[in-house]
């Protein structure tokens, strides 16, 4: 057997285990169900919840929802697109192992007849009101999980950052759901949807939070909702509202069960090609505004790593050498001899500033490859296109 259908059996079997895990989503645990809504951990950690998985007819439902919103704002005269909203089914992760148990599971959502512009969309109308309790009603009795969530959409102009946030309204609604849900063991989730760059982008762009508690004061100043530190205060406001401090977002997945992901895998060969030839991620505003950042880091991280000083001979070689051997090609070594023993003084370096896989000669090293491996495959692809269609 050759090493690459060996490479392609390991991946088969990676990608086979990966789906066993996703197919755990998939069943329902009564009994360990009912203990995680009776011990009701969240209640002592606001951030307890750190990550949704979200089954593939939640996330059809949802974007297919969001994009009749925003092609009927722009049938209207205004041409606006239309912010709508709907239910999240679901429920709190069983699986407790290996530190787990923060993680919720999204396994349907429905629509609701609400629509709204801007950074506003309420279920402020009665008949609404009546419609969201016969259906959440008529779902607990029929099925096996709760109302654990809404989604709205934010179908605002494409721009540098994605726009799914939560506004001030946002999370006054938000806050009136995890109030009254949060303390009967059934936490509440919040989803964003950019519709708009969803389309540009061929991929759901969408984004999951929770509010945290009003009395609740973030440990680390100036947290952004995904963790990171953003010094700028009009920074701030343009990525997550005027209300950035007030929420924190969680990591999305998605899954499916492993009979559909062999589906899925056998429609992705026969029409990736055409995503992949109809695509320019390298050219795209937001990756060539985060490429500079990227080098600059690199550099940083290059800059800190203690090496010697490089010694390049005639042949072009930057190999580092150590200072008994710079100071022997000046004493009568000829320079094959000094690049014989190249190999020795890399070994040498190695040992003397101990540049193990680990540290941060590694991180930097393995950062540059990564970039100059994206730009690669960007510039081949680009002169594929050119060769096949110029």
């Amino acid at each position: 057997m050759s090493n690459t259908q060996q490479q392609e059996q390991q991946g088969d079997a990676k990608a086979e285990s990966s789906n066993n895990n996703y197919d755990r989503f998939y069943e329902y645990d009564a009994s360990a169900l009912g203990e995680i809504r009776k011990t009701k951990a969240w209640m002592n950690d606001a951030k307890y919840f750190s990550s949704v998985a979200v089954a593939p007819s939640a996330i059809f439902k949802i974007l297919s929802h969001c994009q009749s919103g925003v092609d009927k704002g722009m049938k209207q005269g205004n041409g606006n697109p239309i912010e709508v909203m709907g239910l999240l089914l679901g429920r709190p992760d069983t699986n407790t192992e290996n530190g787990g148990g923060g993680k919720l599971i999204v396994t349907d959502a429905f629509p609701l007849p609400i629509e709204g512009f801007e950074t506003r969309v309420v279920a402020d109308d009665d008949n609404v009101h009546n419609h969201m309790i016969m259906l959440s009603d008529s779902l607990e009795s029929t099925r096996q999980e709760k109302v654990m969530g809404w989604y709205h959409s934010h179908p605002f102009d494409l721009g540098t950052h994605s726009h799914c946030f939560l506004s001030s309204t946002d999370i006054s609604t938000q806050l009136l759901w995890q109030r009254s849900e949060d303390p009967y063991g059934n936490p509440f989730l919040a989803i964003v949807v950019d519709p708009l760059r969803s389309l540009h982008k061929n991929r759901p762009e969408l984004k999951a939070f929770r509010c945290y508690p009003p009395e609740y004061a973030s440990p680390v100043h100036n947290e952004c909702p995904d963790g990171s530190i953003v010094v700028d205060e009009q920074a701030r406001i343009a990525m997550w509202g005027a209300a950035w401090n007030r929420y924190y977002e969680l990591q999305v997945e998605f899954f499916m069960s492993n009979s559909a992901q062999k589906v899925m895998n056998t429609l992705t060969q026969s029409f990736l090609w055409m995503r992949t030839l109809g695509s320019t991620p390298m050219l795209e505003a937001e990756s060539r505004a985060g490429f500079c950042s990227r080098v600059c880091n690199c550099a940083e991280k290059l800059g800190n790593v203690n090496i010697y000083s490089t010694s390049s001979g005639r042949s072009g070689s930057s190999v580092p050498l150590p200072p008994q051997q710079q100071r022997s090609i000046g004493q009568g070594v000829t320079m094959q001899q000094a690049r014989g023993g190249q190999s020795s003084a890399t070994t040498h370096i190695k040992k003397m500033n101990g540049l193990k896989e680990d540290g941060e000669f590694s991180k930097a090293r393995d950062g540059v490859v990564e970039l100059a491996t994206e730009r690669t495959q960007g510039n081949i692809s680009q002169a594929v296109k050119s060769c096949l269609f110029n």
